[in-house]
């Protein structure tokens, strides 16, 4: 069998011999071309087409509510100007461009920018806002005539990004600032116009220059090499690899002009990160550290963006603003070099600070509540219209209400901490009359990704579940009213595999017979397990879904004092129909999206409906303003005024492993959990836990307490609260209670008219 070797021989002594030198250099050179040509076809695949506009993927971007300035509107100047401020609006004197306000007293002239609402494209517009104390006094245009109302633009909180998490802005070479242009091309490549990809001159002078300083302190690479590198090559260091980027800069200058090639590297380079999203491009870099449009930054802020091109990481503002300045001054300084800055001027923009529009990278940043807009987006929209498109998706978050949410987390678990550690937290803020989500907290470290407890922690409800049994009772006038005796007695009830479900009080103690009102208010175990199996564990459930709870729930008897595990949302979706008197509202996160233009493509309006008799939730809702005057929520006017109304529930469930509140004023309806993630016991209450988050945001947010109206088919009477007997206003025990007409007490009691009683009480009443 003949070997390799006699193998070649063979192969070779069957091919033609050349018949001269020159015929065989001449098939030399054909075999070395051949794989060379292949190269550069494999090279011209992939530049062809890499830089086109529509290459780029456009993520969905997710907006705040746009804050709205008309007269009467509950605003203070401090939280005016810090809105403009989160904005990325400057103070200047004159107020001579769009992005600037100047405030004199409590006078605010805003020069707003142009902007692509939902409803709307509004050019930019000066306007003049008188403040009075606690709200929009006059708002008035350019003219000085007054307007109904005027609103400032809403800032991004978050996208819908591609798979490698990169996000940019979209910037054409018409729109960047020419100060930008020549900054990057002096600093980064000078011969960009006159050079063919690679520049021989640039990689001999940064040879030079390495040599002198013995190590790499300049690179050669001109812009188009850097936008071949970062697009279509990997971060490998060889000669191949360099090779390849040679070869793609030449085609790449072949196949696309100089101005093309420009606009693709202002949107391409990298410039930072912020959690695990990528910053391309300069107009994200400048809403991302100056939240601000790139057209209106100075040359200090375009010297630094431009410095970071170096090294984004290494020149991070945030983690290391020293650097930061010294590479910015580098790049002013080379701009004085060449005669753009004189000395003077040198000296005043190297003065200058950084001015960076937040503290951190990840301030701005609302995982949780994105999140939740993402879960709604996934049902209208593919994903891949999502990641690509440049959707913009307007949504009623408030960023004012999400920052007192916060602050109020973050000083209850400071509290709380002393007794517990690793506590977590999760809060869902909605508004009563829409059903809007305004704000949502998924972890003590809300601007960071991750478990998002609001949405998908499933916890058990405890005594949230109470109100669902006392409304399904009151629901049956003919048999409840607040006043119905409950026994508060111990039971015992077989469960399906035989045991017996025998609950406790809280403290260990049966109370006997106790009024309605008062069992819930003092949250009863024992009366409220006898109440639900005297109207039915069916009926009770039916309450649950008529509520907005859409999880299916075990009809079990432990369910009557919430056993269910729920996520803080759905506890929202069936509070908020309590709050709005029986009207069942879907939570809405998104109310309008547009496409990248700015055309509306959808909007979501509230369809509310109403799903339960207004009277009964209205008795409801007395006792629930009970609890927090007299029952297991007192303790919120530790904090609120005396004369706020507010209604809420505690909740607590088995082993303190859960601390809940859920509670509504007139205008949001909050719910805040406590725990932690190892179902461990806390030791807290919902009283002692959740509570102290609750009250601590309704201070600071809450500027309308809870209306209690008269209602249609209700009639308040004095009772005696011992007897359950009709009485006078002053009497002892006397108590103004609602009822469902035809359930009122028919009898009177005891009292008779006392002079100085009756003296005393209008005397009250008047003075």
């Amino acid at each position: 069998m003949p070997n390799k070797k006699t193998t070649v021989r063979r192969f070779w002594a069957r091919l033609p011999r050349p018949r001269s030198w020159r015929e065989l250099f001449f098939k030399l050179c054909i075999a070395a071309l051949v794989p060379l040509l292949v190269f550069f076809a494999y090279c011209d695949a992939k530049v062809r087409g890499a830089f086109d506009p529509q290459r780029y993927d456009q993520p969905a971007k997710v907006y705040a509510r746009p804050l709205v300035l008309a007269s009467g509107a509950v605003l203070t100047a401090f939280e005016l100007e810090e809105e403009l401020a989160n904005l990325g609006y400057r103070k200047a004197r004159l107020v001579s461009e769009p992005g600037s306000y100047w405030r004199q007293g409590d006078v605010l002239t805003i020069y707003l920018r142009a902007f692509d609402f939902a409803d709307g494209r509004r050019e930019a517009r000066k306007i003049t806002v008188q403040m009075a104390a606690t709200t929009v006094g006059i708002v008035r245009n350019a003219l000085g005539e007054r307007i109904v109302e005027e609103q400032l633009e809403p800032t991004v909180i978050g996208g819908v990004y591609p798979d490698r998490h990169e996000d940019r802005l979209m910037l054409s070479l018409d729109e960047a600032p020419q100060m930008l242009v020549e900054t990057l091309l002096q600093v980064e490549d000078r011969h960009f116009y006159s050079h063919f990809g690679i520049s021989p001159r640039s990689i001999a002078r940064a040879l030079l220059v390495n040599l002198k300083a013995g190590r790499t302190v300049q690179g050669g690479s001109t812009l188009t090499q850097q936008l071949v590198k970062n697009t279509l090559l990997s971060n490998e260091r060889s000669l191949w690899r360099k090779f390849k980027e040679a070869a793609m800069s030449l085609l790449t200058e072949l196949h696309y002009s100089k101005d093309r090639i420009l606009e693709a590297y202002l949107n391409e380079v990298y410039l930072g990160q912020e959690g695990n999203r990528a910053i391309h491009g300069f107009a994200l870099a400048a809403r991302h550290y100056f939240n601000r449009p790139l057209q209106e930054l100075d040359l200090a802020q375009v010297s630094m963006l431009v410095g970071m091109v170096k090294g984004p990481s290494y020149y991070d503002p945030w983690r290391h603003p020293a650097r930061a300045v010294a590479r910015r001054n580098t790049v002013l300084a080379e701009l004085a070099e060449e005669g753009w800055l004189n000395p003077e001027q040198l000296r005043a923009w190297q003065a200058e600070p950084l001015s960076l529009s937040k503290s951190s990278a990840l301030a701005g940043v609302y995982p949780a509540y994105v999140d939740l807009v993402r879960r709604q987006l996934s049902r209208d929209y593919a994903r891949q219209d999502l990641q690509k498109k440049g959707l913009r998706i307007f949504t009623p978050f408030d960023p004012l209400l999400q920052r007192r949410a916060e602050a109020a987390t973050a000083k209850a678990l400071a509290q709380l901490e002393s007794r517990k550690k690793d506590l977590q937290v999760a809060m869902v803020v909605t508004a009563v009359d829409s059903g809007d989500v305004v704000a949502v907290i998924g972890g003590r470290r809300p601007r960071y990704a991750g478990f998002n407890r609001a949405l998908d922690a499933l916890r058990p409800i405890g005594s949230l579940a109470k109100p669902a049994v006392y409304l399904t009772a009151l629901n049956q006038p003919e048999r409840y009213n607040l006043l119905t005796p409950l026994r508060d007695e111990p039971l015992s009830v077989p469960n399906a595999d035989g045991s017996l479900w025998r609950p406790l009080n809280y403290d260990r103690k049966a109370h006997g017979m106790v009024p309605l009102h008062s069992a819930l208010s003092h949250s009863y175990n024992l009366a409220t397990a006898n109440l639900g199996l005297d109207v039915g564990l069916g009926s009770v459930m039916e309450m649950f879904q008529r509520l907005g709870v859409h999880r299916p729930l075990l009809e079990v008897p432990s369910m009557l004092l919430g056993a269910a595990a729920l996520a803080p949302i759905e506890v929202a979706a069936m509070y908020q129909t309590i709050a709005a008197d029986g009207r069942y509202t879907p939570l809405r996160t998104i109310y309008a999206v547009s496409d990248a233009n700015g055309k509306p493509l959808a909007r979501y309006p509230q369809q509310p409906k109403q799903v339960l008799d207004p009277a009964p939730v209205h008795l409801l809702q007395y006792a629930m303003l009970e609890t927090v005057r007299e029952g297991t929520g007192k303790s919120i006017y530790n904090v609120l005024p005396k004369d706020y109304r507010v209604a809420g529930k505690t909740g607590t469930s088995n082993d303190t492993r859960d601390s809940w509140f859920a509670g509504f004023a007139g205008d949001y309806l909050a719910v805040v959990w406590i725990g932690l993630d190892n179902n461990a016991s806390t030791g807290l209450t919902g009283a002692s836990g959740a509570l102290r988050v609750w009250r601590q945001f309704m201070a600071e947010a809450s500027t309308e307490q809870m209306p209690f109206a008269r209602r249609d088919n209700i009639e308040y009477l004095w009772v005696d609260a011992d007897t359950g007997l009709r009485s006078q206003s002053w009497c002892d025990n006397a108590r103004y209670m609602p009822f469902i007409r035809g359930s009122e007490p028919q009898g009177s009691g005891g009292c008779k008219p006392d002079g100085e009683k009756m003296w005393n009480w209008f005397k009250g009443v008047f003075d």
